[in-house]
């Protein structure tokens, strides 16, 4: 078996339009559509696309607790983005420093673990 990546991350979110609205609205990912049999089975999620990947979002009575567990997205510009958070009022925490890399992690409104890194080469 060879592993060639990441297809999706899904993630159990209590309000599914509030976080809808995070991930589209404040980190700008694009919303893509969910495949006819989910409707079909009665499940209410959204999708959206991180690259060539994508961030799943199911609804549910509660969101799965917090942990360390999280995703990390790669982004452009990690100063900016610490910014444009710390504006929109959105926690920015700092972390142990990776070599080559510009990081720090954030929470979305249900409280899952995001970390935001930059790739500095």
């Amino acid at each position: 078996m060879k592993i060639t990546g990441i297809h999706h991350y899904a993630i159990v979110v209590s309000d599914l339009e509030r976080s809808v609205g995070f991930y589209r609205d404040i980190l700008k990912l694009g919303e893509i559509p969910i495949p006819e049999t989910f409707y079909a089975a009665g499940i209410s999620a959204r999708w959206l696309a991180v690259g060539s990947g994508q961030i799943h979002l199911i609804s549910g009575d509660e969101p799965q607790t917090a942990s360390r567990r999280h995703a990390a997205l790669m982004i452009e510009d990690a100063a900016t983005a610490r910014q444009m958070l710390t504006g929109k009022g959105y926690i920015v925490r700092e972390t142990t420093p990776i070599p080559g890399y510009d990081r720090f992690f954030t929470v979305d409104p249900d409280g899952h673990r995001l970390e935001l890194i930059q790739s500095l080469s």
